[in-house]
């Protein structure tokens, strides 16, 4: 999951080399935090969030395969 994550962050900025993705693993939630460069901010959580909110439903839906809750922490 994390991974893809990195991958899609990866694709959406033009630093990819700033991306990272740390897990925290919880009881019951994973999360996951993202971190940008500062510029490459508005990039990833795009225009009213669109952005954001559609790579959160992608991780969602590929979380419901793996029986496991994941959240997407955008960091600055």
């Amino acid at each position: 999951m994390k991974q893809l994550i990195e991958d899609i962050a990866k694709a959406l900025v033009d630093n990819p080399e700033a991306v990272s993705v740390h897990e925290v693993i919880g009881e019951q939630v994973t999360v996951l935090e993202l971190r940008v460069a500062a510029d490459d901010l508005g990039k990833v959580i795009g225009k009213q969030g669109r952005t954001a909110r559609s790579i959160r439903t992608i991780l969602g839906a590929a979380s419901m395969k793996l029986n496991r809750r994941f959240t997407l922490e955008i960091l600055e």
